[in-house]
C-alpha cells in the first residue's frame, strides 16, 4: 500500500506532533508499506529533516504568511506520488485544503489525525480563525474523511461533539524505549548542572511555554511549597526546570510572576552556555528549548516530570518521560488514566491547590518509591505504547478503508 503522511511541519516547530508522526511513519515502513511524508518548509526544516530517515520526507516551500502554511506545491506532489491513501496529521492549515482537493480529484480515501485539535480548549483558542476555516474548508474536509483517529476515548468524544459522524479509530501515540542508563552516560550533562546544587532533585516540565500548559498555576503551587517540612521529610532539594520554546511572550509573564511570588529563579541559555548569577540556591530554572542530546539529557537526569495542562491530545512528552523511567505528575486532561492505575503518575487537578497537593505527595515519596513509580511507567510504555503494535493497528484501519472487509476492533461507528 502506498501511504502518504501529510502534516504542516516536519521540524521541531510542530512540537509533540513531530515525534508522534515520525515514529508512526517509521514503524509503518517496517510493516512493508510504501511510506512517504510531505510537509511544509519552516525555519528548522534543514536541521530536523534527518530525523525522518529512513522514511522519505520532503518539505514544500510556503507562499505568503507562515501561519497558514500555504504550500501550493503539495497539490502537485500528491498527484506525482499517487498514494492509495493519505493520512492527514493536524488541522487548520493548508495541508487540510490540499487533502480535500486531492480527494476530490482522485476519489481516494484519507484518514484524519486531529492530535487534540478538536478538543474544546483547542477550539476556543483563536476561535474566530477556526470558525472561518471551518466554514471555508475544514468542516467539509472532516465530513468526507474515511476515518478519524482519536488518541484516546476523551478525544473521540470531543470529535463527536464537534459534529463529526465519521468512523473513529482509537489508537494512542507510541514511544521508542531508550536505555536510560546508557543515555545518561553517553549524552551531555543536563543543562541545569551549573545552577542546581549537587544532590538536588529536579522536577522537569518540557513542552511549549504556552498558557494552556498550566504553568501559571504551577508556579503558584510551587510558591506554596517553598522549603519547609512536609510530614517527616523536607521539601528542600527539589528544583523546577521549565524547558520549552516560548509562545507569545508567555515565558516573560512567568518570570514576572515568579518574582512577584518571591520564587527565586534563574535561566540557562544553551547557545551561550551561560546562566544568570545564582546568589542563593534557585528554586526554578528556565532552560529554553531543548532538542537532540540536550533533550535526552533532561529526561535522563531529572527525577520526575510534570505536565499540569488544561488541554492535551495524548502528550508525547509523558510517554517520553515514562520511557526514561520517570514518574509523572499530570492532570486528567493529559488523557493518560492508565498512568494512575499503573501507579506511574500522580493525579492533580489544574488549579493551584490541586497542583500543590500533588507536589506535596511527590515531595513525600522516598527515593525507592520514586524509582518504582518510574519503572511502572516504563513498563506501561513498553506494553501499551510501543510503535510496532500501534502501527499494526493503523495498518489494519488503512486496509479496511481502502479494501473493505471486516471492520477492525479499534474502529467505532457510534
Amino acid at each position: 500500500m502506498n501511504v502518504c503522511y501529510l502534516t504542516a511541519s516536519l521540524s521541531r516547530s510542530a512540537g509533540g506532533l513531530q515525534p508522534g508522526v515520525c515514529g508512526l511513519a517509521r514503524a509503518s515502513l517496517s510493516l512493508e508499506h510504501k511510506v512517504f511524508v510531505l510537509g511544509v518548509h519552516d525555519e528548522h526544516t534543514e536541521a530536523d529533516i534527518a530525523v525522518w530517515k529512513p522514511v522519505p520526507a520532503q518539505a514544500l516551500p510556503v507562499v505568503g504568511p507562515d501561519r497558514f502554511s500555504f504550500a501550493p506545491g503539495l497539490n502537485r506532489k500528491l498527484r506525482e506520488t499517487n498514494p492509495d491513501i493519505v493520512q492527514l496529521h493536524g488541522l487548520w492549515r493548508y495541508p487540510s485544503v490540499a487533502t480535500r482537493r486531492w480527494h476530490r480529484q482522485t476519489g481516494r480515501p484519507y484518514i484524519v489525525h486531529p492530535h487534540g485539535m478538536l478538543d474544546p480548549w483547542a477550539i476556543k483558542n483563536s476561535r474566530w480563525k477556526k470558525v472561518l476555516a471551518s466554514w471555508l474548508h475544514e468542516k467539509d474536509m472532516l465530513r468526507n474523511a474515511a476515518c478519524i483517529r482519536a488518541l484516546c476515548q476523551s478525544e473521540a468524544e470531543s470529535i463527536r461533539k464537534f459534529g463529526c459522524a465519521n468512523p473513529i479509530c482509537i489508537i494512542p501515540n507510541g514511544m521508542d524505549l531508550p536505555e536510560p542508563e546508557k543515555a545518561k552516560t553517553e549524552n551531555k550533562n543536563p543543562p541545569w548542572q551549573d545552577v542546581v546544587e549537587p544532590g538536588s532533585k529536579v522536577l522537569l516540565f518540557l513542552s511549549r511555554i504556552h498558557p494552556k500548559k498550566g504553568l501559571v498555576n504551577l508556579l503558584k503551587a510551587w510558591a506554596q511549597n517553598q522549603p519547609g517540612e512536609i510530614g517527616n521529610r523536607k521539601s528542600t532539594g527539589w528544583v523546577l526546570a521549565l524547558a520549552g520554546w516560548d509562545e507569545a511572550g508567555h515565558e516573560q509573564e512567568l518570570k514576572r510572576l515568579a518574582t512577584d511570588l518571591n520564587v527565586h529563579w534563574t535561566e540557562v541559555r544553551h547557545k551561550s552556555g551561560t546562566a544568570s548569577p545564582v546568589a542563593r540556591p534557585c528554586s526554578v530554572v528556565f532552560l529554553g528549548p531543548q532538542f537532540g542530546d540536550a533533550k535526552t539529557a533532561c529526561y535522563a537526569d531529572c527525577d520526575a516530570f510534570i505536565l499540569p495542562s488544561l488541554s492535551e491530545g495524548l502528550p508525547m512528552v509523558i510517554l517520553e518521560a515514562w520511557a526514561y523511567g520517570k514518574p509523572v505528575v499530570m492532570t486528567p486532561e493529559c488523557n493518560l488514566p492508565e498512568g494512575y492505575s499503573a501507579n506511574a503518575g500522580v493525579r492533580i487537578s489544574a488549579d493551584p491547590e490541586g497542583i500543590s497537593d500533588g507536589l506535596k505527595r511527590l515531595f513525600g515519596l522516598s527515593a525507592l518509591e520514586i524509582n518504582q513509580m518510574g519503572q511502572n511507567g516504563r513498563r506501561l510504555a513498553a506494553e501499551k505504547f510501543n510503535w510496532t503494535t500501534i502501527a499494526a493497528q493503523l495498518q489494519a484501519v488503512c486496509r479496511w478503508v481502502v479494501q473493505g472487509g471486516t471492520r477492525p476492533d479499534c474502529v467505532s461507528l457510534d
